[in-house]
């Protein structure tokens, strides 16, 4: 991909809580070696997994409830309040839980739900998590996860047709006008949004939550293996990491910056 292949965003999200419902954004400050605030900010604990607040360090998603094992998480609406921390959950529109995550006492509630309705999934007592500045992404490093549309497009024509929801891949920032699976030679490479700089460090490998259909909780694709029989990998995706501040929105271009010749 050369710099005239301009894209623009299509979508912007984030994810305070691990696993539960995405928050559209129209505009969001980006930071140097920080996430989308505050994406993954939260977690809930699926059985003991020695995640020690006060010395934050990176466990695997498989220590937390997840889509790609816990499809029922899709069947719940949550709001997070920035301004209260508050942690609303619905179901079938009807408040289920409400809790400030700051507070042991909204932890609690959040927590008597998921031990109460989400019993035969669990390995252990449920537990929400936080750690200061700490996010609990799928990768080691803070990042910022992008999607080209057009590579979902070419995944809907690998299915016989079948539509594919751009939100099965949980990302942040979602880009069109790039030709499809493009963004996966940009490893490497910077990214140029206004005065935000974002370079690309890794492709994404999908996993099972890619399967589940975000609207209705239902597994009903099978994504990695359709991409592994077509392109020979599982990655649909990319990963990066911001090295430039700069607020980014909708309907902004993403351009591809030339290198620095020295």
């Amino acid at each position: 991909m050369t710099a005239s292949h301009t894209a623009e965003i299509t979508g912007l999200y984030r994810y305070p809580i691990k696993g539960l419902t995405p928050d559209r954004l129209s505009r969001v400050p980006l930071r140097v070696g920080q996430t989308l605030p505050p994406d993954r900010r939260y977690a809930i604990e699926n059985g003991p997994s020695g995640f020690d607040p006060d010395a934050p360090e990176w466990k695997p998603k498989i220590q937390f409830l997840m889509l790609a094992r816990n499809e029922r998480l899709a069947e719940l609406d949550s709001r997070f309040d920035d301004a209260t921390n508050v942690l609303t959950i619905r179901k079938d529109g009807q408040i289920v839980a409400s809790g400030d995550l700051e507070t042991a006492a909204g932890r609690a509630a959040i927590e008597a739900y998921f031990s109460e309705n989400f019993q035969p999934e669990l390995k252990g007592p449920p537990k929400v998590l936080s750690g200061r500045d700490h996010s609990f992404s799928d990768v080691a490093r803070k990042v910022v996860s992008i999607i080209n549309i057009n590579s979902v497009r070419a995944i809907e024509t690998m299915l016989g047709g079948v539509a594919v929801h751009p939100l099965r891949f949980r990302a942040n920032l979602y880009a069109k006008g790039w030709p499809a699976w493009s963004e996966l030679d940009l490893v490497g490479q910077t990214l140029a949004i206004g005065q935000a700089r974002l370079k690309v460090v890794k492709r994404i490998v999908r996993c099972p939550a890619t399967n589940v259909d975000p609207e209705t909780a239902k597994r009903d694709l099978e994504i990695p293996p359709t991409l592994s029989r077509h392109l020979g990998h599982m990655d649909c995706g990319i990963y990066a990491e911001v090295v430039a501040d700069g607020d980014v929105g909708i309907g902004d271009a993403v351009a591809v910056e030339e290198p620095k010749l020295v």
